[in-house]
């Protein structure tokens, strides 16, 4: 595997693998890419042949292989995107299956997911709903009975920010290739089941409103749309993001902008940039720092020195994504100077804690060295920039978010779309605070005596299921929380035999598959508890083995089991490995395959073996 991995080393040193978050972000490029009159005819039969290529036998499209009867709204972001390309019409077999699979499933007025409800309210299919029409006033400002906008997630405000602004428009754009979708309304009406008006809610929510939904004068437009270029990374995407970015080129045309403005066309030439892989799929954002850091990590810990050329390189791409920008994060840190590193390789004000906790173990990855200490392969004052930074996102309860420190939860029912909470809220996370732990604990030596990581695992510890599991965010699910959690629960000095660790041992080895291997359908992370997808994948199967080799005080029977799955897995050529997306996006709207999935996690579980049992 480091073999294989120098290999697909690229010449700066980063490697460049791609995340497949579905169709999703196709269905969204090249509607836009028609509706703003883009005539890159290649380009789009490529990305219609990319959607084509997920459709399932039946005609429906899937969120995930094995979802039981395949995804209203992912068909029905295909069956509009198909159609807009001009590539096919009614009559074809695919636009007709894919239309029969829409009424069977209750219509379009069943969308649920805000962005697909919103792809078909801006092509004119759909009227906008009430809830989306938030007055820019309330959003913007700090004293109304709305939350504030810099509540929500980064990730939630570039989405929201243009939404509203287009729904507060009506805004939609028709050309000659947009079809005719109203017989999928079924019922007559073009409005959504699951619209509410934003005035019932809110006075459900604050009470009676006096002069909340005043109109929207030009100058709140305005204050939207400078919060919109403010956030524009150098290739002009919208903090990374390609939907985020297709939305804010839209907002811009509603405000009036000609679709040869400059920002718009740089707006698309970025988005172009986040085509990966062969047919072309658009990436929601590239995961190029995050995946150098994990892959520079783990190749460290299988033997690779940090004197290594591969390794040299790689420090020195890290080194040039460090940010040295603030962004939104200042407002809740406003003493904390910028540091982090963001998961994209364009990103220069948006960091996470994840990938800054990524690139700082890519620093110290000298199986050699006696002692934590500062590496040379990064300056001191650097090293401690971003150290300080993750450190400084620690939320007052312990724990850690994503992106931005004590995030507050909005209230229930504000937005009632499917995986709203997952995109608006950025909360403490168990799966992410204890990777946290387990670099600090690792890699510098902390431990439950200092007061701060007692307090950190003390909130993990508190977040356990009652079956001794642990929910993971950014994986899936409940597989990949645990064996996370014990792995940083036992680096900070938590005993295995804990009683949570017990447990969780116990739940690990429950939940086995026959193979020795481990594998959880996405379906845990929709309905939150554990859910068996029937099959093993390398990830997963990584996950569990890391909680059992950091919990076990010798091999077991079990373990030699999962070993012996993980590798069955991985003999196999790399284009034929496990494809299953054990990486969570948002509930029940995407989830992710990561390409670097099934290197990282497997090569790291297989040094820990090593390093433990020396095997």
């Amino acid at each position: 595997m480091t073999e294989q991995l120098q290999a697909m080393q690229s010449p700066d040193g980063s490697w460049r693998m791609c995340i497949d978050c579905g169709t999703m972000s196709d269905c969204y490029f090249l509607t836009t890419l028609r509706l703003l009159d883009v005539r890159d005819e290649p380009l789009i039969r490529s990305l219609a042949d990319r959607i084509i290529s997920r459709r399932e036998a039946e005609g429906s499209w899937k969120l995930f292989p094995d979802e039981h009867e395949g995804s209203l709204d992912a068909t029905t972001e295909a069956l509009l995107a198909l159609m807009i390309s001009g590539l096919y019409q009614d009559g074809d077999p695919i636009i007709d299956e894919a239309k029969q699979f829409i009424r069977s499933r209750g219509g379009l007025n069943k969308v649920q997911s805000l962005l697909t409800q919103t792809l078909l309210c801006v092509t004119g299919q759909a009227e906008w709903p009430q809830s989306f029409r938030i007055p820019l006033n309330a959003m913007f400002s700090k004293d109304g009975p709305l939350p504030s906008l810099f509540q929500m997630s980064g990730h939630a405000r570039v989405h929201l920010v243009p939404i509203i602004m287009m729904a507060n428009k009506r805004f939609s754009l028709r050309t000659a290739h947009t079809p005719d979708l109203s017989s999928l309304f079924l019922g007559g009406s073009r409005r959504f089941h699951n619209d509410a008006s934003i005035i019932g809610v809110l006075n459900g929510l604050f009470g009676s409103l006096i002069g909340l939904l005043s109109p929207d004068d030009d100058s709140l437009y305005r204050q939207a749309e400078s919060f919109l270029l403010e956030r524009i990374e150098p290739d002009g995407t919208l903090l990374t993001y390609s939907t985020a970015t297709v939305l804010m080129l839209l907002a811009l045309v509603s405000l009036g902008r000609s679709p040869s403005d400059p920002i718009i066309n740089e707006g698309i030439r970025g988005t172009r940039t986040l085509l990966c892989s062969e047919p072309p799929m658009v990436q929601i954002a590239t995961p190029t720092v995050w995946d150098t850091g994990m892959l520079a990590y783990a190749l460290g810990k299988a033997g690779l020195p940090s004197s290594h050329d591969a390794m040299q390189r790689a420090a020195r791409y890290l080194r040039l994504r460090q940010h040295t920008r603030y962004g939104d994060w200042a407002i809740r840190a406003p003493d904390t100077a910028p540091g982090g590193w963001g998961f994209s390789n364009v990103s220069t004000r948006y960091p996470d804690c994840d990938s800054t906790a990524a690139a700082l173990r890519a620093f110290v990855t000298d199986p050699s060295a006696a002692q934590p200490h500062k590496p040379a392969s990064i300056a001191a004052e650097d090293w401690d920039r971003g150290l300080h930074w993750l450190v400084a996102m620690r939320n007052d309860d312990g724990g850690w978010p994503a992106f931005e420190r004590n995030g507050k939860p909005l209230p229930v029912g504000l937005f009632n779309y499917s995986g709203t909470a997952d995109i608006v809220n950025d909360l403490s996370h168990a799966d992410l605070t204890s990777r946290v732990l387990h670099f600090l604990g690792e890699d510098l030596g902390m431990t439950t005596k200092q007061q701060w990581i007692d307090r950190s695992a003390r909130w993990v510890l508190s977040q356990q299921e009652k079956d001794g599991s642990w929910y993971g965010r950014w994986g899936i699910t409940y597989t990949h929380g645990t064996g996370t959690v014990v792995l940083g629960l036992t680096a900070v000095g938590i005993k295995p035999d804990h009683p949570a660790i017990t447990k969780a041992v116990r739940w690990l080895l429950s939940v086995q598959n026959e193979d020795g291997g481990w594998g959880e359908s996405c379906y845990s992370d929709q309905q939150r508890h554990y859910i068996p997808l029937g099959s093993s994948t390398p990830s997963q199967t990584a996950w569990a083995l890391d909680g059992l080799i950091a919990a076990l005080p010798a091999p077991t029977k079990e373990l030699e089991r999962g070993v012996n799955a993980l590798l069955h897995s991985l003999d196999v050529q790399p284009a034929q490995l496990n494809r299953y997306p054990t990486g969570a996006g948002l509930a029940g709207m995407v989830y992710v395959h990561y390409e670097s999935n099934n290197w990282i996690w497997p090569l790291l579980t297989l040094a820990r073996l090593r390093h433990k049992f020396h095997t």
